[in-house]
């Protein structure tokens, strides 16, 4: 009885160590610090509150997987001190948070997913699953997150394409991380229309086994805006969000 009851209690914590995280990365919602395209076209204080809307809206999306027990939720922070991240992660109630640290958006991906696995590692939790997903889409879902984790029980990688050309999600297996021997995403022209197009290039090269999430529009401009804002307040509308 104690030798079935002890698989059984092995079970939940090698569940409980191998959950997939996701990582979201955003911008500090201050003004000047965020949405620099959108700021030409509305002013920098009506786009920082944009950027902290699509923040808060998203963390809430990963939230809810979280709540499901489904994935650990790692914020990774850029325009802010870590002193400040870290109080601002307390008020949010959000358990782990990073800076993003310097360097081009590609830098930025690969240290959050080396020091997220590296950090498993410490911790003794099992290479799991790690996701990146943006704070530019109103339209994001938590089934969209699970299905990307589903993806990857599968799946090597998948991707979530943005109409401009990027991405607003990429996840990467445990296969890929342990051992990472080498980073297969390496000269990317990241900020062009060709980030999503070089990905995959660089993905089939390396014999990667890939997944396409929907195709989502990222909210960075005045032309984006138009499905999504409240003209009068400048605020994003609840008939938005696909909760």
């Amino acid at each position: 009885m104690n030798l079935v009851i002890n698989k059984t209690e092995n079970k939940k914590k090698l569940y409980l160590n191998s959950k997939p995280t996701i990582i979201l990365m955003t911008k500090w919602h201050a003004i000047y610090r965020c949405k620099s395209r959108l700021s030409k076209d509305i002013g920098a204080s009506k786009a920082a509150k944009i950027q902290e809307k699509l923040t808060n809206h998203t963390i809430n999306v990963a939230k809810e997987i979280q709540k499901k027990g489904l994935a650990d939720i790692k914020v990774a922070i850029d325009g802010i001190g870590i002193k400040s991240a870290k109080k601002w992660a307390v008020l949010n109630k959000i358990k782990t948070v990073a800076i993003q640290g310097p360097g081009n958006l590609g830098t930025k991906m690969k240290r959050q997913f080396l020091k997220t696995h590296s950090g498993k590692n410490l911790s003794h939790k099992i290479a799991s699953p790690i996701l990146i997903i943006g704070s530019d889409l109103p339209s994001i879902s938590h089934f969209e997150l699970i299905q990307a984790i589903e993806i990857l029980n599968h799946k090597e990688m998948v991707l979530g394409p943005s109409r401009d050309g990027g991405y607003w999600l990429i996840g990467i297996s445990n296969k890929l991380l342990n051992p990472l021997f080498s980073w297969p995403f390496s000269g990317i022209s990241w900020g062009t229309d060709k980030v999503l197009q070089e990905t995959i290039r660089l993905a089939c090269l390396n014999k990667i086994d890939y997944q396409l999430l929907q195709t989502k529009n990222d909210l960075d401009n005045l032309m984006d805006l138009s499905l999504w804002l409240d003209q009068k307040n400048f605020r994003l509308s609840p008939l938005s969000y696909q909760l």
